[in-house]
């Protein structure tokens, strides 16, 4: 079932303009999350709400546009799902904050326009912010898409991923995903992301022990949206 989060996402930035709703969905399969960004984005129109939705699922391995399918190497019993965002071959299960983002990039906030660019940026700084709101520190890498370990043994080690679909309408969806606490093993059965021997990580294991799912769902929605905010 999906609940409306009830948090400031709902009001209206100081401009005037509208923050996007936050929806929790709860613990649902890959593919009906998927049907379900692509129906809602085939029919919004200009007064349809951006959205965020925070999503739990169960072991899914999904691919990119362009994914390579020798990246995945022993998937075992877990599903593998073709989907048209960008990006190859990653791993979403159980202790995993995903939060996918519906949203109309032409949308004028105060005379500006939100770009493609800038919409990724942000989305990156809020998954930085919700780590160092843990004492962790995380970085981005130069042509590898995501947020890695800054620092420490798992220096380099990925904990956040993003894949994005965006329209020629200037709607997008699919989303980030935050490794929080994860059985790690189903990513030593890709290469993640594409690259060969590349080590993840999730929130606990660098050390965020008192981490729980449902806070870091809370704080990284209510991160992206004080980024959306400040654009406004």
């Amino acid at each position: 079932m999906q609940t409306a989060l009830p948090t400031a996402a709902a009001a209206t930035a100081g401009t005037g303009a509208r923050l996007p709703e936050i929806i929790r969905r709860g613990v649902e399969p890959y593919e009906a999350s998927f049907a379900a960004m692509r129906a809602y984005t085939d029919a919004r129109d200009g007064d349809s709400a951006d959205q965020l939705w925070i999503v739990e699922h169960p072991p899914v391995y999904t691919l990119g546009l362009g994914a390579d399918r020798a990246h995945v190497l022993h998937p075992h019993d877990i599903p593998v799902v073709q989907t048209d965002r960008g990006g190859e071959v990653t791993y979403h299960g159980p202790g995993q904050v995903v939060i996918y983002l519906l949203m109309d990039l032409r949308r004028h906030r105060s005379g500006a326009r939100l770009f493609a660019r800038e919409f990724v940026h942000n989305i990156e700084e809020a998954v930085i912010d919700t780590l160092g709101a843990y004492n962790l520190a995380g970085e981005r890498k130069q042509g590898a898409p995501g947020i890695y370990a800054a620092d420490g043994p798992w220096q380099g080690a990925k904990v956040a991923a993003l894949g994005l679909k965006i329209r020629g309408n200037g709607c997008t969806y699919h989303g980030v995903s935050l490794n929080v606490a994860m059985d790690l093993a189903p990513f030593s059965w890709i290469n993640p992301c594409g690259y060969e021997g590349l080590a993840t990580v999730d929130m606990q294991t660098l050390g965020a022990k008192q981490a729980r799912l449902a806070d870091v769902q809370d704080l990284l929605a209510n991160q992206l949206i004080a980024r959306f905010a400040g654009m406004a």
